[in-house]
């Protein structure tokens, strides 16, 4: 039987991202039924809502999603789809990998970072209100229970792939009780990983310096929401920007996997877009869902095609378009050599 997968082409340039990730993903030779579900801005006057109630009941039905950038407005207009994802959808873990890859222009050669960042709590999770006319409150939420969640999977994370060592990033010196409680939790399952895994954990304003100064020093970082949004875009950074990152929403009982970048309208149409974030993502889907080695392939092809430069797409030195970038990935699925974890 087919894998059917939850299929969220998104806006702007996602449905031309979608394609093109589908078909390296059949390429594998893995069966996959795609359910397109569509959601954003294109559903709102259809149907009212950019999430239809449809598209979550499709993820609780099948699981897994692979899901195209969806426009988010600035200062208005609806809230993120993307959060609400995560909310109504108990997808606790947001996993964020930031490899260097040959062939991306960058200051770095050998960065190999994975960000676990909280995803249902903190600030980020949009508890807000006016006081009044003139101020406005947000209300940062730490628990004992997320936040022993989240570090336990990082460390599950790490025995799993081969890693070794996690570190906890935080704000403890100045929010004692909230990013306090975090770090008591992240040391409290530290304790049971000793001896396997290294554990020590970093002020936030510092981590980020460190990062950018020595990132050969880390590997694992587990952080809070609101910190771990804003980390994971700086480690992106450092090899090469959104357009080559994946990530992927995990929890319990479903996930679903992204690129974290825009969604560009201007290009919308257009075959210019680079579909190497969810080519990727969608090679973390297959290793979630324990085709390791199918995912290896996926990811050692993208590297191979990234690293000949001769069909790439403008934003990575080349003029190929969004669909002759995926037709070069599904001709090196067959010759591609596997692309390890910590190659």
């Amino acid at each position: 039987m087919p894998h059917r997968i939850t299929l969220i082409p998104g806006d702007g340039i996602g449905p031309e991202l979608a394609e093109a990730t589908t078909r390296v993903l059949d390429a594998t030779g893995i069966a996959f039924e795609w359910e397109v579900q569509e959601a954003g801005e294109a559903t709102i006057a259809k149907e009212g809502t950019p999430l239809p109630d449809r598209v979550l009941e499709s993820i609780r039905r099948n699981k897994i999603a692979l899901k195209g950038p969806i426009t988010t407005p600035v200062g208005s207009g609806f809230r993120s789809v993307n959060v609400a994802l995560r909310q109504a959808l108990k997808l606790y873990a947001n996993l964020r990998p930031a490899r260097s890859m040959v062939g991306v222009q960058s200051r770095y050669e050998d960065v190999d970072l994975v960000i676990v960042r909280e995803n249902t709590e903190d600030l980020y999770a949009g508890i807000e209100h006016m006081v009044g006319p003139d101020a406005a409150e947000s209300i940062k939420i730490i628990t004992r229970a997320a936040s022993e969640r989240i570090a336990r999977f990082a460390f599950e994370y790490a025995v799993a792939n081969g890693r070794r060592k996690v570190t906890a990033v935080h704000k403890a010196n100045i929010m004692k009780l909230s990013d306090g409680l975090f770090l008591e939790s992240c040391r409290t399952v530290a304790a049971g990983y000793e001896g396997r895994i290294e554990f020590e954990d970093r002020i936030v304003d510092n981590m980020c310096m460190q990062l950018v100064q020595k990132p050969d020093l880390y590997d694992v970082l587990v952080l809070p929401n609101l910190y771990g949004d804003i980390v994971s875009d700086l480690c992106a950074g450092l090899v090469g920007g959104l357009g080559v990152a994946p990530g992927a929403n995990i929890g319990e009982d479903g996930a679903v996997f992204e690129p974290v970048h825009g969604s560009a309208p201007k290009y919308a149409g257009l075959n210019k877009a680079n579909p190497t974030a969810l080519i990727l993502s969608g090679a973390l889907m297959l290793r979630h869902m324990g085709f390791v080695e199918a995912g290896e392939r996926v990811e050692g092809a993208v590297r191979a095609v990234v690293a000949e430069g001769r069909r790439t797409t403008y934003d990575l030195g080349g003029d190929a378009g969004t669909s002759q970038f995926a037709d070069a990935v599904i001709e090196a699925l067959g010759s591609a050599a596997p692309a390890s974890a910590r190659a």
